[in-house]
């Protein structure tokens, strides 16, 4: 019986831009590991290490032309937050590009951010209940 997802991979141009982006959100790098010439680099949060985000270097023609639009113009992957606003303050002060700023919304606080290879973040802090 299957019980988890441990990792999701996304294709990107430059591996070092991306995992520089994404440790703005709070990523960690889980794994950095060279494969006979490819490098397998995995990002994780730090109390999240068994939910791996596989940042892959798009090589073929496929995988370049999914770089930034993996999900077409839906968000690639959605995070929680427990402070919105303060990650907000936090991300525009180190330059994250914002599709939308926090806003009150029925089932929470949200925003959405666009990473260095185009692709959509949806962040939301739960509404209490």
């Amino acid at each position: 019986m299957l019980i988890s997802i441990t990792h999701i991979t996304m294709f990107v141009h430059d591996q070092d831009a991306t995992l520089n982006f994404y440790k703005k959100l709070g990523f960690v790098v889980h794994t950095d590991a060279d494969f006979e010439g490819m490098r397998w680099l995995t990002l994780c949060f730090p109390a999240k290490r068994d939910f791996e985000l596989v940042i892959m270097k798009a090589t073929t023609g496929i995988q370049k032309a999914l770089v930034g639009k993996q999900t077409g113009d839906i968000p690639f992957m959605n995070l929680e937050s427990n402070d919105c606003k303060k990650d907000y303050e936090l991300f525009k002060a180190q330059g994250v590009e914002f599709v939308s700023v926090p806003e009150t919304q029925p089932w929470g606080i949200s925003m959405a951010v666009r990473d260095n290879s185009g692709n959509k973040i949806y962040i939301c802090q739960p509404a209490l209940i």
